[in-house]
C-alpha cells in the first residue's frame, strides 16, 4: 500500500525544484518505484540535468539489469543526460538502446539533434566500402521509422534526399512510389541526383533506377526519362522513344521535337551522331553540308534546313528530327536571333581604337579580339571593314589572330563559312600569308565548333597539305589546321584525326606540336582515353616547353568529367617533377570533378595553391577553384577570400580568375568585393585578371549594378599612363560585357543541370590566353543566347507574347553612348615654370582692379541688371526643379511589367517574371523561360500570323551588283580655243 501511494505521489506532486527525492527512489527494491522515479526523470531532465548526471551509474545500471521491465525507459532517460553533457556519441549509443521509446516524431531539441546525429553516421558508414554487415540494426531500425515518417507527412523531399546519400536506392523508390505526384517527386529526384551526387558511377546506378521507374509509370514523362537517358549515353532507348512519339499525335510530335533541341544543347557531339544514326536507315544530309548556296542564301527561315534535307525512306518529321540533332535548326535559329537582336555598340570600339596607340600590339590585338567577342555569332564585322588600314598593321601572328576574330564574329554562319574564309586561303598557284591561312582555318574550327563533321574533312586534307611547305610557313598553317580540327572533331575521339595530329605532334616542332597536343585534348575531350599514357610519355622526352604544356592541357581534357576514374591519371601529373605537367595536373584535378564542390578535390587544389614551387602551378590550383564549384557559386567567395590577399600575385589573379569563371553571370555582391578590391591591385597582371573575372561576373546583369564598372573601363582604356598589361585586361573586359551584341552570357551548364563540354573546353582554353593570345577566341564557346524562342508544329515562329513582370528599365539594354566625349580621357597636365607662375598672377591681379569698380556703378544706377540677374537665377532654378520633378513624374509612370514578343531575349535573371498567360493561344511543352521551346496551338483551325526574320546575308549578296555601261554620248562636234 505504501508503494502506491509513492507511485501516486510522485506522478500528482508539484513542480520539483530539485531531482534528489526521484533519484534516491531509484535506490529501492520495489520496480513500481523504480519505473515511476524514472519517468518522473523523464520528465524533468531538462532542468535538472545536471542533478541527474551525479546517478548516472545508477541508470546505466537499470538498463544492464535484463530483469528491469523497463530497461528501455533508464536507456532514453541516460541518452538525455549524455545529450546535456555534450556527449552525443554516448547519446546516440543510448537512444538506439532506447528502441521505441526514443521518439522519431519528436519536436524537441534532444530528438531533432539526435537524429540528425543518427542520419550522419548512418550515412557515413553506407558510404564507407563494405560497412554494410557493420551497421547497428538498431540505427537501420531508427532510419526506416524516420522514412515511414516522411512518407506519412508527404515529406517527399526530405525523404528522397536522405536516401540518396545514404545510398538506399530500394527507398528512393518507395518514396517515389507513395508519393502524391510521383512525377515531381521523379524530376526532383533527378534534379537532385545530377547537381549534388559526387560519385558518376553511384550517380549512374540512381539514373539507371529512375528509367525504369519512369518506364514502368502509366504516364510516362518523357522529357525527364531522355535526360536520364542523354547522361546515361543510351542512344538506342533514345533513339527508339523518339520514334515512338513521331508515330502519336500532333503532342507526341511536339515532345519528340522538344527532346530533340533538348538534347542538341546537352550533349556533346558523339552521342548526337550515335542517336541520329538509330533514328533509321535513310541518310538526311544537314544543309550546312550542302554547297554554298544553301538554306542562308535562300532566305526561306528557320525550316529551309530540314527541307533541304532529303528525306529518302524517312518521313518528313523525322528529317525534321535529324535536322534538330546534327544542329542545323537550332544553329540558324540562335544565328538569326543574335543578327537581328544585335545591340552592340561600335561607338565603344572606336573610342578604344581612338584611346590607344597605334604602335602598340597587345592593345591592338585586345581591340580586335574585343570586337570579336562583342559581335560574336551576330556575324556583324562592320568593324573591321571601316577600318581595313588599321587593321593592316596586323602583322605576322597578330594577323593570324585578326583573321581568327572572324570565327568568332561568324560562329554558327555554316553555309558561308568556306565563302567567309575563301580570302585568306591560297587561290590557286599563288600562295598568301601563312599567318592568314593558318588563322583562317582556325577561324573554320571556331564557325564549326558545335556541329563540325561538315568540315571535318576539309581541314584534315588542309594539314595534311601544309606539310609540304617551307617549315616555317608549315607550322604556322599547321598549328591553325590542329586547332580547327580539333574543334570540329571535339570529343569524337576519331581515329584518322588521331593519328594525324599524333604525326604533327612528333615532328617535335614547338609550334605545331603545342597545337597538335591541344587538338589531341580537343578531339578526345572528355573520353578518359587511355591515350593520355602515350601523350604524358612523349612529354617527359620532348625538350619543348609549349609542347609539354599543350600535352599535359591536352591530358586534363581528356579526363574532363571523370571523376574518381581520372584519379590515377591525377596522382601521376600532380607529383610530376616538371612544374608544366604538375601545371596540367591542376587543371586535370579540376576538369574531373567540374561542378561537384568535391571537398577532396578542393582540399588537394589548396594544399598546391599554398605549397607549390611554381607560381605557375599555383596561380593554375586556385583558378581551378573555379571549375570545381560553379555549381554553388555563392560558396566561392568565402572558400577564395583569404587568397585574394595573399603575398603572392599569382595566387591573387588565379583567385580573381576563379570568380570570374565558378559566379560567371551571377553578379554576386560578396564576389564583386572581392574583385573590387583586386581592381586596385599594385601587380598590373593581377588588375588584368580582376577586370576581366569582373567582367564575366557581370555579364547580362542590370545596367544599375554595371554603369560604374563600365565607366572604371573607360578611364582605365583612356589613361595613357596605364600599365599594357592592365589596359589589355579592361580592352578584353569591355568586349565581354557586350558579348554576342549583349545577348549571351556564358553558360558552363545549361538550363536543364547538364555540364556543358563545348563551355567547359572553351573556359579551360581561355585562360591559356597568358601564354598564347590567340586562345583568347576560345571564350566564345562558352556564350549560350539568352533568348526565348517559341516554334510551332511546323519550325515557324508565330506571333505570340509574354509577360515580364518587372519594369522594362530593370533589364533594358544599356544606353549607346552616343559620342567620344562620354569616355572620361584623362589630359596630360602641362608643366609651368615658376617665373611664368608669376607672371600670370601679375597679369590677373591688374585684370581685376578696375572690375571691382563696376558693380558699385551698377548699383548706383538702381541695380536693374541684378534685379533682372535674380529674375533669371529664380527662373532657372523653378525650370530646373520643373526638369527634376518631369523626370520623376516619367520615373512614377514607368509600368509595372511588359510584353515581350516572340523571339524574345530574357536574361537569366529575368526569368523568374517571365509568365505565359494561362488562357493563351500558344501553351509551352517545357516548363521553361529560356531556350527554344515547342509551342501547343490551343485553336489549330485559326488564322495564325508569324514572325517575318531577317537572315544574315550570303557572302555573294554582299558584293556590290556590277554597273551597267553608260550610253555613249550623242554626235557633237569639238572646237578648240584658241
Amino acid at each position: 500500500a505504501m508503494a502506491e501511494m509513492a507511485v501516486d505521489a510522485a506522478a500528482a506532486g508539484p513542480v520539483l525544484t530539485s531531482a534528489a527525492g526521484l533519484l534516491s527512489l531509484l535506490e529501492e527494491r520495489d520496480e513500481r518505484l523504480r519505473v515511476a522515479a524514472l519517468r518522473q526523470l523523464d520528465g524533468v531532465v531538462a532542468d535538472l540535468w545536471f542533478e541527474v548526471s551525479s546517478s548516472i551509474a545508477t541508470v546505466e545500471a537499470l538498463y544492464e539489469d535484463e530483469g528491469f521491465p523497463e530497461r528501455n525507459l533508464a536507456a532514453l532517460l541516460a541518452s538525455k543526460v549524455f545529450y546535456h553533457l555534450g556527449e552525443l556519441g554516448d547519446s546516440l549509443n543510448y537512444a538506439l538502446c532506447a528502441g521505441e521509446a526514443f521518439d522519431v516524431d519528436g519536436q524537441s531539441d534532444f530528438s531533432r539533434t539526435l537524429l540528425g546525429k543518427c542520419l550522419d553516421e548512418y550515412i557515413r558508414l553506407r558510404n564507407e566500402e563494405g560497412a554494410e554487415a557493420e551497421i547497428d540494426g538498431r540505427m537501420e531500425s531508427v532510419v526506416e521509422r524516420m522514412f515511414a515518417r516522411c512518407l506519412r507527412d508527404q515529406q517527399t523531399e526530405q525523404a528522397v534526399g536522405v536516401a540518396l546519400d545514404s545510398k538506399r536506392l530500394d527507398l528512393v523508390e518507395e518514396t517515389v512510389k507513395k508519393s502524391a505526384d510521383p512525377a515531381e517527386a521523379l524530376r526532383y529526384t533527378l534534379r537532385v541526383s545530377q547537381q549534388h551526387l559526387t560519385s558518376s558511377k553511384y550517380r549512374k546506378e540512381v539514373l539507371t533506377m529512375l528509367v525504369g521507374l519512369m518506364e514502368a509509370s502509366e504516364k510516362r514523362e518523357w522529357l525527364c526519362e531522355c535526360q536520364c537517358l542523354a547522361s546515361l549515353e543510351d542512344s538506342q532507348k533514345l533513339a527508339d522513344i523518339l520514334n515512338k512519339l513521331l508515330e502519336g499525335g500532333d503532342e507526341e510530335r511536339l515532345t519528340a521535337f522538344q527532346i530533340g533541341f533538348d538534347l542538341f544543347e546537352n550533349c556533346n557531339q558523339g552521342l548526337l551522331t550515335s542517336v541520329t544514326e538509330a533514328l533509321g536507315e535513310g541518310e538526311a544530309a544537314p544543309a550546312a553540308a550542302a554547297p554554298e548556296e544553301g538554306a542562308m542564301e535562300t532566305d526561306s527561315g528557320p525550316a529551309a534546313a530540314a527541307a533541304a534535307a532529303p528525306a529518302g525512306s524517312l518521313p518528313a518529321d523525322k528529317a525534321q528530327l535529324r535536322a534538330i540533332l546534327l544542329g542545323d535548326l537550332p544553329i540558324q535559329l540562335h544565328l538569326e536571333f543574335l543578327y537581328n537582336h544585335n545591340h552592340a555598340d561600335l561607338q565603344i570600339l572606336k573610342n578604344i581604337k581612338s584611346s590607344i596607340e597605334s604602335r602598340n600590339s597587345v592593345c591592338h590585338g585586345a581591340t580586335i579580339c574585343a570586337n570579336a567577342l562583342m559581335h560574336a555569332g551576330t556575324t556583324v564585322d562592320t568593324f573591321l571593314r571601316e577600318n581595313l588600314d588599321w587593321l593592316s598593321r596586323a602583322t605576322n601572328w597578330a594577323k593570324f589572330s585578326a583573321t581568327a576574330g572572324l570565327g568568332v564574329i561568324h560562329q554558327g554562319h555554316l553555309s558561308e563559312s568556306r565563302a567567309l574564309m575563301a580570302p585568306y586561303m591560297p587561290q590557286g598557284a599563288s600562295s598568301g600569308s601563312p599567318y592568314s591561312e593558318g588563322g583562317a582555318l582556325y577561324a573554320l574550327g571556331l564557325i564549326h565548333a558545335k556541329q563540325g563533321s561538315s568540315m571535318r574533312n576539309f581541314l584534315l586534307e588542309s594539314l595534311r597539305g601544309a606539310a609540304g611547305g617551307q617549315q616555317q610557313h608549315a607550322e604556322v598553317v599547321q598549328h591553325g589546321a590542329c586547332l580547327g580540327l580539333g574543334l570540329c572533331t571535339l570529343s569524337t575521339g576519331d581515329a584518322e584525326v588521331y593519328d594525324e595530329l599524333k604525326s604533327v605532334l612528333y615532328t617535335d616542332s614547338a609550334v605545331a606540336g603545342e597545337a597538335a597536343g591541344l587538338g589531341l585534348g580537343l578531339l578526345a575531350a572528355g573520353t578518359n582515353s587511355e591515350q593520355t599514357a602515350e601523350l604524358l610519355t612523349y612529354a617527359h622526352d620532348t625538350q619543348h616547353e609549349k609542347i609539354v604544356r599543350g600535352l599535359a592541357i591536352g591530358c586534363a581534357l581528356v579526363v574532363l568529367g571523370q571523376e574518381e576514374g581520372a584519379d590515377t591519371l591525377i596522382e601521376q601529373m600532380v607529383l610530376d617533377q616538371d612544374p608544366t605537367i604538375r601545371y596540367g595536373g591542376m587543371y586535370a584535378l579540376g576538369l574531373a570533378y567540374r561542378g561537384t564542390s568535391s571537398n577532396h578535390a578542393i582540399q588537394r587544389l589548396l594544399s598546391h595553391a599554398v605549397s607549390d614551387a611554381s607560381d605557375d602551378v599555383r596561380r593554375a590550383a586556385v583558378l581551378c577553384l573555379g571549375f570545381l564549384m560553379y555549381d554553388r557559386p555563392e560558396q566561392l567567395p568565402r572558400t577564395v577570400a583569404l587568397l585574394a590577399e595573399s603575398y603572392n600575385p599569382h595566387v591573387r589573379y588565379g583567385t580573381a580568375m576563379a570568380l570570374g569563371i565558378g559566379c560567371a553571370g551571377t553578379g554576386l555582391v560578396e564576389a564583386q568585393a572581392l574583385l573590387e578590391t583586386l581592381l586596385t591591385d599594385a601587380v598590373d597582371f593581377v588588375r588584368q585578371g580582376a577586370y576581366l573575372g569582373m567582367a564575366m561576373l557581370m555579364l547580362q546583369q542590370p545596367e544599375s549594378q554595371v554603369g560604374s564598372f563600365r565607366k572604371q573601363l573607360d578611364r582605365i582604356i583612356s589613361d595613357k599612363h596605364e600599365d599594357t598589361m592592365c589596359k589589355m585586361g579592361a580592352i578584353l573586359a569591355a568586349g565581354v560585357l557586350d558579348a554576342g551584341g549583349r545577348n549571351v552570357t556564358i553558360q558552363l551548364r545549361s538550363r536543364s543541370g547538364t555540364h556543358s563540354t563545348l563551355a567547359l573546353v572553351g573556359m579551360t582554353m581561355f585562360t591559356q590566353y597568358w601564354y598564347w593570345y590567340p586562345l583568347t577566341y576560345f571564350l566564345s564557346l562558352t556564350f549560350a543566347p539568352t533568348s526565348l524562342i517559341g516554334l510551332n508544329l511546323d519550325m515557324k515562329m508565330p506571333k505570340f507574347n509574354v509577360t515580364s513582370a518587372a519594369r522594362p528599365s530593370t533589364f533594358a539594354y544599356a544606353a549607346p553612348v552616343t559620342s567620344s566625349s562620354q569616355m572620361n580621357i584623362g589630359k596630360v597636365p602641362t608643366a609651368i615654370l615658376s617665373i611664368t607662375a608669376k607672371d600670370r598672377a601679375r597679369k590677373k591681379a591688374k585684370e581685376e582692379q578696375p572690375k571691382e569698380e563696376k558693380p558699385n556703378a551698377a548699383k548706383a544706377e538702381g541695380e536693374p541688371k541684378g534685379a533682372k540677374g535674380g529674375d533669371t537665377d529664380m527662373a532657372e532654378a523653378a525650370g530646373a526643379e520643373g526638369e527634376k520633378e518631369g523626370k520623376k513624374g516619367a520615373q512614377e509612370k514607368e509600368p509595372a511589367s511588359e510584353q515581350k514578343e516572340n523571339p524574345m531575349r530574357v536574361v537569366p535573371a529575368q526569368g523568374k517574371f517571365i509568365q505565359f498567360a494561362k488562357d493563351g493561344r500558344f501553351q509551352p511543352v517545357k516548363a521553361t523561360t529560356s531556350g527554344i521551346v515547342m509551342l501547343r496551338d490551343t485553336q489549330p483551325g485559326e488564322p495564325c500570323e508569324f514572325v517575318s526574320t531577317t537572315t544574315p546575308e550570303s557572302v555573294t549578296k554582299q558584293e556590290a551588283p556590277a554597273e551597267e555601261e553608260p550610253a555613249p554620248p550623242e554626235p557633237f562636234e569639238y572646237v578648240p580655243e584658241n
